[in-house]
């Protein structure tokens, strides 16, 4: 437990100095928001969240307004909205302070397993049971909340996969087809390029918009079980499946598949969409949440815009149904015991309501829920759902599914290759060094 405690101090480190816990103010009931949170009293819940704005914001009040209005536990819900940018630095600084919110939005994977075992979060099981969350919820979900056998948290907003968004027209123009294979693929970007039109829009100042492809790469080259062993210790992340996707982004960077400049732009700052308004690039793989950027900042360009999953890798026996993101996008964990935990499950319940999957829907997100697909009219979306219905497995974001310190180098290793300052080699040989470092302190514990 002290290696744990002292692993979650260490995230905390750069939030300890740019953010300060002793000014907090209330947020107010029924789904209103603030920055900052007061301490609760025994009757209210505090729930730090990242739903400051759009599709997050609507569907997470439309959550807490219907468990404040409709609740007979006594509880009252004080949502805590809190800017994405530093909302993980502040979880961390408020958990080692003894701060930690009664509820809280996490990610599944790396981050939310350090939080469960430094006992910040409550096993679920007997609540999904009681509330019927089991057969509401699509079984991936579910699967992406679980961890060592116990259900830890509840999905809320989205199936969010890695694909690639195509400009229809610019296709049309050129005559090229959704390529199948990953030969085709580079078919059609050799296409692009001797016309004089980036291939994809990608943004990689922000390193986990490259790290999607590279996630791709390895999937369809080697399938799930060469990151799965590397990351247990059985294998390595120096397995030939990772030097190759490692050379091949390294390959289209030098035959201008990319923007120039692809490290130094800015995901954040709308920079890689940018391009494909501009229609100066044809592709852009990300997450399908793009759907609702889309629609939302341009209904007309959107109208061009389609959707297909990462093509097979030609000669490769790894599984093409294989898909890389999330079902469930983020998770809700509890801290807190007793009748305050039901209650509090009780609202995160309502984001499974028909109101909330309504919600969701109209702002482009695709609700985890088993009966979500009835909803959607979406025809994008409903690719994506396909996809995500049609998978044998779902491997969960590397930057959320690694340990912290673990993803960072990764991250990092990634955007140099790049950037050209790296070899594959050594990529792979820094990533394995994080991992076993990771492994062996996890021994000691």
């Amino acid at each position: 437990m002290k290696k744990r405690w002292m692993k979650l101090m260490s995230l905390s480190l750069v939030a300890v100095m740019s953010v300060s816990l002793a000014a907090c103010s209330s947020g107010g009931n029924g789904g209103g928001s603030s920055d900052d949170s007061s301490a609760s009293d025994d009757k209210t819940i505090t729930y730090w969240n990242i739903g400051t704005e759009g599709a997050d914001k609507a569907a997470l009040e439309c959550a807490v307004t219907a468990f404040n209005e409709n609740t007979d536990s006594g509880y009252t819900v004080e949502n805590v909205a809190i800017q994405n940018d530093n909302y993980k630095e502040r979880l961390v600084v408020a958990m080692s302070s003894g701060e930690c919110p009664d509820m809280y939005t996490s990610w599944s994977g790396g981050p939310m397993n350090e939080y469960i075992d430094s006992g910040f979060a409550q096993p679920l099981d007997d609540l999904y049971e009681e509330y019927g969350l089991k057969d509401t919820f699509m079984e991936a979900a579910v699967a992406q909340a679980t961890y060592n056998d116990k259900i830890y948290a509840v999905p809320t907003y989205n199936v969010s996969l890695a694909g690639i968004f195509y400009n229809t027209e610019i296709f049309e123009k050129y005559n090229l087809e959704v390529p199948t294979t990953l030969s085709e693929l580079e078919a059609v970007c050799d296409t692009l390029v001797e016309n004089g039109i980036t291939p994809f829009a990608l943004a990689n100042a922000t390193k986990w918009t490259g790290s999607m492809l590279y996630q791709c790469l390895v999937a369809r080259y080697g399938g799930l079980e060469p990151f799965q062993a590397a990351v247990d210790g059985s294998g390595s992340f120096e397995d030939e499946c990772f030097k190759w996707a490692g050379e091949k982004i390294q390959e289209w960077v030098e035959k201008g598949y990319f923007p120039d400049g692809v490290n130094s732009l800015d995901e954040d700052a709308g920079q890689a969409k940018q391009l494909m308004y501009q229609e100066s690039a044809a592709m852009m793989l990300i997450g399908s949440w793009y759907t609702g950027t889309f629609s939302t900042d341009s209904p007309e360009f959107y109208e061009k815009i389609d959707w297909f999953s990462f093509p097979a890798v030609d000669g490769s026996d790894a599984d093409a149904t294989i898909q890389i993101g999330t079902i469930g996008d983020q998770f809700v964990s509890f801290n807190c015991t007793g009748e305050k935990l039901e209650a509090a499950f009780e609202c995160a319940s309502y984001y499974a309501s028909d109101e909330a999957q309504q919600v969701m829907v109209e702002n482009g997100k695709i609700p985890p829920t088993k009966n979500g697909e009835s909803l959607i009219t979406d025809p994008i979306s409903k690719k994506v759902l396909e996809a995500a219905n049609g998978a044998s497995s779902t491997q969960l974001w590397w930057d959320q599914y690694l340990a912290p310190e673990v993803a960072q180098v990764h991250l990092d290793t990634c955007q140099e290759l790049f950037g050209l300052t790296i070899t594959p080699e050594e990529a792979d040989a820094q990533l394995q060094a994080a991992i076993e470092e990771y492994n062996a302190d996890k021994e000691a514990e």
